[in-house]
């Protein structure tokens, strides 16, 4: 009896001890940060940037501006993002890899995006470059960046 009492107590507290287990297989989770991904693009394109920068934005959300400055919390990005500059400017981007920690609670993306601008004759501007997102895994399941 006291053998398999302290069978169940040993047992119990080496669960406890053990890291979360991963419900969803790693592809289904990183098939989740590509939909976050181009959602996010996808409502880039139709709601404008300061949008969906703040929609996709976790409450702690951290962006690295241009100049290494950088841009903290959701209020912050949207205002930014809001500014007039933008208003006339579309992003779009597509992962070229994406990797999902083992407790899938964090993941991070990276590819290549295309920023346009027009000036005020109305001309395209292209600026292209590398993206690198941090994603965090809410408590209702969606993915929202923490770093950009």
């Amino acid at each position: 009896m006291r053998k398999t009492f302290a069978f169940i107590i040993f047992s119990g507290v080496l669960v406890s001890c053990t890291q979360k287990a991963v419900t969803k297989d790693i592809s289904e989770l990183k098939a989740e940060v590509f939909k976050a991904e181009d959602d996010f693009k996808n409502l880039a394109q139709t709601k404008g940037i300061a949008e969906a920068f703040y929609v996709f934005a976790d409450s702690n959300a951290v962006i690295k501006l241009e100049n290494d400055s950088l841009l903290k919390g959701k209020e912050n990005i949207r205002n930014h993002f809001s500014q007039p500059r933008f208003g006339k400017a579309t992003v779009t981007w597509k992962p070229d890899f994406i990797e999902v920690s083992n407790d899938g609670t964090l993941a991070y993306t990276y590819g290549q995006y295309v920023w346009t601008t027009k000036d005020s004759l109305g001309n395209k501007k292209d600026f292209k470059g590398i993206f690198h997102t941090v994603w965090k895994k809410q408590k209702d399941n969606s993915w929202k960046y923490v770093w950009d």
